[in-house]
């Protein structure tokens, strides 16, 4: 299967505000020390919600497309007392390259902050993306054809109060590179103690090949892979592999899997997990 590339919206994305907020570190460090906990307000009363500046997007263009992908995408974000998003993780996934188109927008919003009686607060919000996408069929740097996921218009943005509103948490932080994070989620951490596992939100089942079907042959697939802290899977590899297509429909269907991430003393962080994937064939006895 040919991948599937998306466009960076980072340096296409603008916004009518400017920050002098300083750029943390790609990953974050591991540290023994307990980390800050900040108090997390929900919308009511004495409490103003905090309001989406307009974000354009200047790379659409509403030519021919090889195929339309629609869809929207939720999430769950902390708008810190800067109007920051912070702590961004999936509520509604789509299970396909949407998800990192939509993934890509949140990080790049900006917010005039939610108040308490007036005084910036730190204010969770579910966020609702309704994206219309085209793939288009480019060639890279090196001829191959490659599929490439665009916006078709402007991504619509709608704000409202977490279904399961947090009371305290720990804010990840300020400036995450996205591109390093999907290049590798390191440092990680393991399972166990205080840092919890994360949590399936989407799982599709992988797909049989014809070879395997007509040579009557099944098995488990392991692979390992790091959850990063938005709960997408990164450096995805195979540890026991099957033949017959098998091992790279594995890895073709465990990328689509979505997760809430792993929490350590409440903040989100990238942990190293093992998936068994299971192809069985059912014959008739």
């Amino acid at each position: 299967m040919r991948a599937l590339w998306f466009i960076a919206l980072f340096a296409v994305l603008g916004a009518s505000f400017s920050s002098g907020q300083q750029a943390a570190p790609s990953v974050p460090p591991k540290s023994d020390s307990q980390p800050a906990r900040v108090k997390v307000y929900t919308v009511g009363p004495g409490v103003i919600a905090p309001v989406l500046y307009p974000l354009n997007v200047t790379n659409i263009s509403a030519g021919k497309c090889k195929k339309k992908v629609d869809g929207k995408v939720v999430f769950s974000v902390l708008v810190d007392e800067t109007g920051m998003p912070r702590n961004i993780m999936f509520l509604q996934p789509r299970g396909w390259e949407l998800d990192k188109l939509a993934l890509q927008i949140v990080v790049a919003d900006r917010f005039k902050p939610g108040t308490l009686d007036g005084i910036p607060v730190v204010v969770g919000q579910s966020v609702v993306l309704d994206l219309q996408t085209c793939v288009d069929e480019k060639k890279d740097n090196a001829g191959n054809k490659i599929d490439q996921l665009r916006l078709r218009s402007q991504p619509v943005q709608n704000l409202s109060a977490l279904p399961k509103p947090l009371e305290e948490a720990v804010l990840t932080p300020i400036g995450l590179s996205l591109e390093d994070i999907y290049i590798a989620a390191s440092p990680y951490y393991r399972i166990g103690g205080e840092v919890s596992a994360p949590v399936v939100l989407y799982s599709p089942e992988a797909e049989f090949t014809d070879e395997a079907r007509r040579a009557n042959y099944d098995g488990v697939c392991l692979i390992t892979l790091i959850v990063d802290i938005y709960g997408i899977p990164q450096n995805v590899r195979i540890v026991k592999p099957l033949g017959y297509g098998l091992s790279e429909k594995a890895i073709e269907a465990v990328s689509r899997y979505r997760f809430k991430p792993a929490m350590k003393n409440g903040e989100p962080v990238p942990v190293m997990v093992n998936v068994e994937v299971n192809f069985r064939l059912y014959r008739n006895l």
